[in-house]
């Protein structure tokens, strides 16, 4: 009888614990890519998980390209760019923007000049202004910050400044937020970081005269901004909760969340 006992506990334990296995899998939707979007993202999880507490959103922030291919490979449930998809990408990928970011151009607070155009921009990261006094500035020689190959922050800042493949970095750093903190820790950085992610440690400039905020974002006349992006993969179907999830962040409900965010909800 204390056999038939045992072997009756043991079962009970191990379909216990795959019941909780099979529950937890089915309530946990997993998002992976832009560190840029980690702010925008913070605030769509924490809005829908206050109503839907059964359902856990998980964040893995390591940059645009990682997460294009954790969607295409299957690794999470939804993949996070600020970048466009590539025609390759597209293939097998679809996109759908959640959000629009403006990219900040930064200085270090002490750094006297308030606004470039983006010819300036491009000249000073393509090595072709080398000292601060050629654009209004300090005499004091240009420090280059910028991210990573992989990002899609810079991917959207070169494409906009038309300087892919011809920035002279000083520093090529992995996170937005070491970006911010460089600038601001040296007086002669430039660096760019998206909007949402700057603090009051660095000075954001104008570009053509224009400041990044909500309004000049969302009516287009801030040049340098980008999309943020949900990438799903083309043909497979998303589990319930992920598709709950992915139906909130796109819909007019998260504008509120996206705004608080730093970021501009998409036109509807």
């Amino acid at each position: 009888m204390k056999k038939y006992l045992c072997v009756f506990y043991c079962v009970m334990v191990l379909f216990t614990i795959l019941a909780a296995c099979t529950s937890s899998d089915q309530s946990t939707v997993a998002t992976d890519g832009s560190t840029s979007m980690e702010k925008v993202m913070g605030f769509l999880s924490e809005g829908y998980m206050a109503e839907n507490p059964d359902t856990k959103i998980t964040f893995n922030p390591t940059g645009s390209a990682a997460g294009i291919r954790a969607a295409s490979e299957g690794r999470c449930d939804i993949g996070l760019s600020s970048r466009d998809l590539e025609d390759e990408e597209k293939a097998e990928l679809n996109a759908t923007v959640v959000a629009i970011d403006g990219i900040a151009i930064i200085v270090n607070p002490e750094n006297p000049v308030t606004g470039l155009s983006i010819e300036q921009i491009a000249a000073l990261y393509k090595g072709e202004v080398t000292n601060w006094s050629e654009v209004g500035g300090a005499d004091a020689p240009v420090v280059l910050i910028g991210r990573e190959a992989a990002s899609g922050t810079r991917d959207g800042f070169e494409s906009i400044t038309a300087t892919k493949d011809l920035c002279k970095y000083s520093q090529e750093l992995t996170s937005t937020g070491d970006v911010v903190q460089t600038v601001a820790s040296n007086p002669n950085a430039i660096g760019y970081a998206s909007v949402a992610s700057v603090r009051e440690t660095v000075k954001q400039i104008s570009v053509e005269g224009v400041a990044p905020t909500t309004e000049t974002i969302q009516n287009g006349t801030y040049k340098v901004q980008r999309s943020f992006i949900f990438v799903t993969k083309k043909n497979a179907e998303l589990t319930d909760a992920a598709k709950e999830f992915f139906d909130f962040a796109t819909s007019e409900a998260a504008d509120d969340l996206i705004i608080k965010a730093g970021a501009v909800p998409v036109s509807r």
